[in-house]
């Protein structure tokens, strides 16, 4: 059964572009034009990703995110003509799974969508769940218990940090993480671990003495235990 795309971009022209070249590789594509009708429409529809436009009438691109992650964890890749930091971090914050950055190739496109659904279609192993003090993280339900209280953490951020917490004590260079938690064919660069790890570092600050996210200087990061 073919996969479903909501295409959500104010821009005529783009969006049937988008379309076209979607449909060619044999995706459903359902397109919206603005946030309000994208959160209507992604409520009727549950499609399998959404390509979503920053920039948009009526409710901004970060609100449709944070509306889609009221739903559920349903994939997410903002496209936008902003490229600096700080419009990344926002977008990470409400949920955004990866980054495409205006003007783009649809070849860049068509492969950052076919990464994405080919790991969220990846089968689940035995339960996943790690334990540490005051810490709990379930991929299974996607939840992060901290301190006995269950936090919101985008996807990326939880897998991110499962894969710390899986290897305690053990180094990861960035480009490591990006290969393992984001996957080989991943076209961002090391900040975005870097906003990752920023974003968990808010929530994790000080709940424990027993362990911490920590970086190694010059090499990446680690989940140290001690």
């Amino acid at each position: 059964m073919a996969k479903t795309i909501l295409v959500v971009e104010d821009d005529r022209n783009i969006s049937e572009l988008l379309e076209l070249y979607l449909k060619k590789e044999g995706y459903d594509v359902v397109c919206a034009y603005d946030g309000g009708e994208a959160v209507t429409v992604f409520s009727q529809l549950q499609p399998d990703l959404v390509l979503l436009d920053l920039m948009l009438p009526v409710l901004d691109g970060w609100g449709v995110c944070r509306a889609i992650r009221q739903q559920g964890q349903t994939p997410v890749i903002m496209l936008t003509a902003k490229g600096e930091l700080d419009d990344k971090v926002a977008g990470l914050k409400n949920g955004a799974d990866d980054y495409i950055t205006k003007p783009f190739e649809m070849r860049e496109v068509l492969a950052r969508v076919e990464a994405v659904l080919r790991r969220g279609a990846a089968p689940k192993s035995e339960a996943r769940r790690l334990t540490f003090d005051k810490l709990v993280i379930d991929m299974d339900s996607f939840e992060l218990i901290v301190d006995g209280k269950k936090l919101e953490a985008p996807p990326k951020e939880m897998e991110l940090l499962y894969h710390l917490a899986s290897s305690p004590n053990r180094v990861f260079t960035r480009n490591q993480l990006l290969d393992e938690v984001w996957g080989f064919d991943y076209f961002g660069d090391s900040r975005t671990v870097d906003v990752h790890i920023k974003r968990l570092r808010e929530k994790l600050e000080d709940v424990s003495d027993q362990w911490s996210l920590k970086t190694v200087w010059g090499v990446g990061y680690k989940f140290e235990v001690v």
